[in-house]
């Protein structure tokens, strides 16, 4: 089993920048890719961006890329995502998740790619 953590969720203003952190612990030797998602009030969870194992590959949806960056130390066991210029529509809960399968492509936005999930962590943008 793997446990992951998210944190570095709060309230901040448009244009302002956050930056979450997910923790994992267990049998953190299987995690390939690692990624998050996000839930905002009354809409589906939506992907956001996923990193590969060795952190050369990453993915973003389209709303984020420019803005978000993920990164990953896996000496740490640790997946971020640095969140800038955050407007309004970035508001939600923060999903972190983790692979033990090899994903690419468009299969690395898809929530079946995903074996673990952390409980989340809440981001409120203010307009």
């Amino acid at each position: 089993q793997v446990q992951l953590r998210e944190s570095g969720g709060g309230l901040v203003q448009a244009g302002g920048s956050l930056r979450l952190s997910c923790g994992a612990s267990g049998r953190t030797f299987g995690i390939l890719g690692m990624g998050w998602f996000r839930r905002a009030p009354g809409k589906e969870q939506e992907f956001v961006a996923a990193i590969s194992r060795s952190g050369g590959t990453t993915y973003y949806t389209d709303s984020v890329k420019g803005r978000f960056s993920i990164s990953r130390d896996n000496a740490k066991n640790t997946v971020y995502l640095q969140m800038n210029s955050l407007e309004p529509e970035d508001t939600g809960a923060y999903y972190c998740t983790a692979a033990l399968k090899y994903c690419s492509g468009y299969d690395c936005y898809a929530r079946s790619s995903y074996d673990y999930w952390g409980q989340g962590t809440q981001v409120t943008v203010s307009s």
